[in-house]
Parts: C-alpha cells; structure tokens; sequence
C-alpha cells in the first residue's frame, strides 16, 4: 500500500511516532525515524524496522536543521521524500494536577509548544514540499488532539497550538492541493500509553473509556494505523480534514 511512499516522522523514536513508523513499515514505506534526543530508542527502532528505515537527528523547531535531515533522507532514498508525518511534541507531560493553570501559565510555555507543533510542522513543510512536488504530489498528517473540541483536561499550551496547527493544516490543503499535495490532521485523545501519558493516572484513562461507545482508551497502535491510511491511495480524495481517532468519544 505505500510501496512507493519514503515517509518521514517527526518524533518517531517511542510513542506514537514508533507506532506509525512500524505500521509505515509493515506496508511498504521507507521511513526515516527523526528524533531529537533519545538517539538510542530511534537506533533500536531502526534495528527492528530493518534496512527500509534510518534514523536522522534533528530540533524540529530548527529550518537548518530540517532543511539537513531532509536532503539526507533524499541522499539515502534515492528519492525525494513524498509522505510526512508532524508528531514531534517537545517536552510535555500529561498530567492534569502538574499542569499550568490559565492565570499562572507564562508565555514562555505556550510559545515552546506552539515552536514545536506549529514552527516545527512549518520547517518540514517547507523542506519536503519540493521534492513532493517533483515527483508530482505528496501526503502529509499532521498529528492533532481531540482536546480542542472536548478540553476534558484543559491544557492550555498543548491544546492552543494543537489548534493552531489545525488552521495550518487547512490553510497548506487549500494551497497545495492543486500540486497534488494533500494535508490532513490525526487527532487522538489520552493515549494509553506513551511516555507523554505515563503520568497519567489510571482513574482517568478509566473515565475516559467509560466515556467512549468503544469502552477504551485509544492505542498508539490504533491511531497508527488511522494515520497510514491517510498517507496511503485509499485516501486520495481526502485533504484539509480533521480525523478524529478517539473511540467516538468525540463524534464529528
């Protein structure tokens, strides 16, 4: 199903990121494993995915840098990178009693999420857009959250550039869909589990399964492989959409 498909995923060495690189995987996709600083989990992701994977260190939030890893990417390809996936999520932690409550927060902690969702997702599009462009059209997911249609938890920095990146995720479809280039977002809600959701306690993932039709939490492994579909030819019809990965906890 993505035979043809070099992916690169922002993020990939554990959580969610691992998740889709090793569903990527399985159909056929060669995938580049970005990371920032867990070299030795994106080395050991790439072990087990095999020689269709490399992994590339580079901060998201740095042009130069995204601007390297993709013309490494293209060297190692053979090929320009065609499929991108934004997960990178830059030092956060969900867990409601630590979070910043909206009259103490600092500007400073909103601008390092929005840097890493928004900046961030701006530098590989940016990047990636010519060589898709060249090889005559791309895909894109950009990973979202269901917490700006349900702030069940409200944290405030996350969801706000979340939601900025969702604007983006609309605004780049409407530009770029004539260049055969679709843009789409994967929201999930609480993982179960991730390093970003361990500090999570149990009661909550319990209610939010309580609060599902499903009865469960949504599995890195399950919105993985919503996200593929979107990167594969089942989708090609679809751009500039939300899709909401959750268990129907959220109905759209």
């Amino acid at each position: 199903m993505l035979e043809n498909t070099t992916l690169l995923i922002t993020g990939a060495s554990r959580g969610l990121g691992a998740a889709i690189a090793r569903s990527a995987s399985r159909h056929g996709a060669r995938v580049i494993v970005n990371y920032w600083q867990s070299e030795k989990a994106a080395q050991a992701l790439v072990a087990e995915l095999g020689e269709r994977a490399l992994a590339i260190r580079a901060d998201v939030r740095s042009a130069a840098e995204v601007q390297a890893m993709v013309r490494q990417a293209v060297d190692w390809a053979g090929r320009p990178v065609n499929a991108l996936v934004n997960n990178a999520l830059v030092n956060y932690q969900f867990n409601g009693d630590a979070r910043h409550s909206l009259d103490t927060i600092s500007w400073d902690a909103m601008q390092l999420q929005i840097d890493g969702a928004v900046r961030g997702s701006l530098n590989t599009l940016q990047a990636c857009r010519g060589g898709m462009q060249t090889v005559g059209g791309g895909q894109v997911v950009n990973i979202g959250t269901n917490l700006f249609q349900n702030p069940v938890v409200p944290y405030h920095d996350y969801t706000a550039a979340k939601g900025a990146l969702l604007a983006l995720t609309r605004t780049a479809a409407a530009e770029w869909g004539p260049q055969g280039i679709r843009v789409n977002m994967v929201s999930g809600g609480l993982l179960r589990s991730t390093d970003a959701s361990a500090a999570t306690p149990d009661e909550v993932f319990d209610m939010i399964a309580a609060g599902t039709p499903l009865r469960q939490v949504t599995t890195p492994e399950e919105m993985a492989d919503a996200v593929v579909m979107l990167l594969s030819p089942l989708a090609r019809g679809i751009t500039g959409q939300n899709l909401v990965v959750d268990g129907g906890l959220v109905m759209n």
